[in-house]
């Protein structure tokens, strides 16, 4: 809790505050508008992985859902599908590659992995495995894939969901809300200093000063406060306050969890069961490095389809594995990706994610299989490739 708490607390409340003001909202309509119905699904899943990570996953769904929904017949054949499946794929791609996602920073966090090294390397895995994950099940969709009889339950009640605006106030007048560039500074400005502070260490020109700037810590708390500055000017000190309870409330749960992780990484180091996992991932001397992936990822996949939950298990293996680290001739930044890799397979029906998913989208149980639990199994299965590939870099 030590390593992440700060960090994880950050990034819920800045996407707590930029819900409150309608940031999500205008980032959909702008690339409905930009790209045109045709390509929404490329354009929603990369901006769901790049852009909106430190916004919370279920929050994430109920705003972008109802876009997705009205848009499905513009899309073409099958559109409801497609833009469900890159609705769930790019929300998990960037919850677990891409800062300042939770399952990212935690994983991070407790590999003692510098952030703006994971930075580099999950901005690109992250996008990329939502991109081709989409293009995929677009593939899939093209044959007699998609059944919607049996894979669509429209809801009649979904209507008064989809007509709600957040950005009138209790009067029904529009909030003053400020320009999407505007309303994107909280996110972007603290991923500019990161990263600068990752490449200035990485090229050799370091200082105290960009080292401090370049602090996910302080990087994350200067974008709180614009998030916090921009909330109060344009939706009021009451809403602001409500959003601000909203995100300590969902940070103290996810603590909860993150403690749990680190405390079980911690008793299986006292116990000297850390022995025996190391022996696990040391394999054949002629592969070990394939073995250790494949290994991180198998552990962070298993505990996800028991558990039913991404971050719990990416903070469970990240846990579990933290201690072995040392025994192991792997980067802790691969086993990290690895574990974030894993985590994502075939998210299904042991999730409250699951169901909410199904609802908002007006899927059966069924289609939600179809479309959400397939493309976290292909979108983890796509990406371990890529892990592999940065073993040989980093």
């Amino acid at each position: 809790m030590a390593e992440v708490g700060l960090l994880i607390g950050f990034g819920v409340l800045i996407g707590s505050l930029l819900h409150a003001t309608g940031a999500f909202r205008k980032m959909v309509q702008a690339l409905v508008g930009a790209v045109g119905a045709a390509r929404l699904p490329y354009a929603m899943t990369a901006g769901m992985s790049t852009v909106f990570p430190s916004i919370y996953v279920d929050v994430q769904v109920v705003l972008a859902s109802p876009v997705a929904r009205s848009s499905a017949s513009y899309v073409g054949a099958h559109g409801l599908p497609w833009l469900a499946g890159a609705l769930g794929t790019g929300i998990f791609a960037g919850y677990v590659f891409v800062v300042p996602g939770l399952a990212a920073v935690s994983i991070a966090g407790l590999l003692s992995i510098p952030l703006g090294t994971w930075l580099l390397f999950g901005i690109v895995i992250g996008p990329l495995t939502a991109l081709l994950t989409t293009l995929i099940l677009r593939q899939l969709l093209r044959g007699g894939y998609w059944k919607a009889d049996s894979d669509e339950e429209p809801d009649e009640a979904l209507a008064e969901l989809e007509a709600q605006d957040d950005n009138l106030d209790a009067a029904g007048e529009p909030h003053r809300t400020p320009s999407l560039a505007v309303s994107l500074l909280p996110i972007v400005v603290p991923l500019v200093l990161i990263a600068f502070g990752a490449f200035a260490e990485l090229l050799g020109f370091s200082t105290d000063f960009i080292a401090f700037l370049g602090n996910a810590n302080f990087a994350l708390f200067v974008g709180l406060l614009g998030a916090y500055v921009l909330a109060r000017r344009s939706v009021g000190a009451d809403r602001t306050g409500t959003a601000m309870t909203d995100g300590f409330h969902t940070t103290g749960e996810i603590l909860l969890v993150t403690g749990i992780g680190g405390s079980l990484g911690a008793v299986i180091e006292a116990t000297g069961l850390d022995t025996i996992l190391a022996g696990l991932f040391s394999g054949d001397a002629s592969a070990p490095v394939i073995l250790s992936i494949l290994l991180a990822w198998f552990v962070a996949a298993v505990l996800h389809l028991a558990i039913g939950s991404v971050s719990v298990a990416a903070i469970t293996a990240s846990g579990i594995i933290a201690p072995v680290l040392g025994s192991i001739n792997v980067s802790p930044l691969v086993i990290g990706l690895a574990i974030a890799s894993g985590a994502l397979f075939a998210l299904q029906v042991n999730s409250n994610f699951f169901w909410m998913f199904k609802a908002l989208l007006g899927l059966s149980t069924k289609g939600t299989l179809k479309t959400l639990t397939m493309v976290t199994s292909i979108a983890s299965v796509v990406s371990l490739p890529m892990v592999m590939l940065v073993a040989l870099f980093a």
